[in-house]
């Protein structure tokens, strides 16, 4: 039994534990960090994690909403990395502190078509 318990200790993480943890491409560039994470209300699922970067003092930052699946956490790194140019996350959808979107399924649809995902939801 504790051994079953060691081998599933670190599948968990608490939400405060994600958000602030950088994230970087697969070149190393440190691209930002997690802001916040979106979960599902009814199934449980987090459906992006929020990127953000860029502002003063923690105001005017841009958060990039990256479906979840696309992270993959590096122990070395103590953070997640994704496979995402610097220039493709530039075009990405985004938005502002102040202008907080409604992520509705027209929303999501339209975050996981930029990446090439299907919406699963």
């Amino acid at each position: 039994m504790a051994e079953m318990m060691s081998a599933h200790r670190h599948d968990l993480i608490a939400s405060d534990r994600v958000e602030g943890t950088a994230v970087y491409n697969s070149q190393g560039d440190r691209l930002g960090k997690i802001s916040h994470f979106m979960v599902d209300k009814r199934s449980g699922h987090v459906r992006y994690a929020l990127l953000s970067f860029g502002g003063f003092l923690g105001m005017g930052n841009e958060h990039y909403p990256l479906p979840w699946s696309m992270l993959a956490y590096d122990t070395d790194k103590g953070g997640y990395v994704i496979e995402l140019a610097k220039e493709v996350l530039e075009q990405a959808p985004h938005y502002l502190d102040e202008d907080r979107p409604a992520f509705d399924d027209a929303y999501g649809r339209n975050v996981y078509q930029y990446y090439g995902l299907i919406y699963p939801w």
